[in-house]
């Protein structure tokens, strides 16, 4: 089977940047897919133009034969957010990749959240999924390309971490930091 070029994860463009969309009467959702169908629902809510986002993250491997390659897998298996109204809902519900729908109460939160994991993708820096939050001093980055982004200190394997979790999933990504690039967000 061919590995597919990196397909958009989020439409449109500017959705967590445009903030007069998620005020406009429009609700969030969290879309359980079936197994191993994110990319499918993503295509079909493309083409339906109806406004997601499933954050994908580059990862590379080297093949049996030496060869490397690059795949682009969600964050969050199994979840896309799905941002419209009730209609849009249904037509999401139709495509047969759907297995739950979750309403968020808080969109705004949820896009808070999501756009600093968006910012961590776009640094390009080596990402580890968080499938269980954990309680940690809170910090703030504020030097480099993740200036500004807030999170939990946690420790990996050794390693400092800074975790930036999405509450509604109870579930985050990690990427590792240096202690002069933090200072404390309490």
């Amino acid at each position: 089977m061919p590995i597919l070029a990196c397909e958009p994860d989020v439409f449109p463009e500017d959705l967590l940047d445009d903030f007069d969309r998620t005020g406009c009467g429009n609700s969030w959702w969290a879309l359980y897919t079936m197994s191993r169908r994110e990319k499918d629902l993503m295509r079909r809510l493309h083409a339906a133009e109806i406004a997601f986002y499933a954050p994908l993250i580059k990862n590379r491997k080297r093949s049996p034969g030496g060869r490397l390659r690059t795949t682009y897998t969600p964050l969050f298996p199994g979840y896309v957010f799905l941002h419209g109204d009730d209609s849009q809902r249904r037509e999401a519900l139709a495509t047969n990749c759907v297995s739950r729908c979750l309403h968020v109460t808080d969109g705004q939160k949820l896009v808070d959240d999501l756009r600093q994991i968006r910012r961590l993708i776009d640094a390009d820096a080596p990402l580890t999924s968080e499938a269980c939050l954990e309680p940690g001093h809170r910090i703030r980055v504020c030097c480099g390309p993740l200036r500004g982004v807030e999170g939990i200190v946690v420790k990996r394997h050794g390693q400092r971490r800074l975790l930036v979790a999405v509450k509604f999933l109870q579930q985050g990504a990690s990427v590792q930091i240096e202690d002069c690039a933090v200072e404390s967000a309490e």
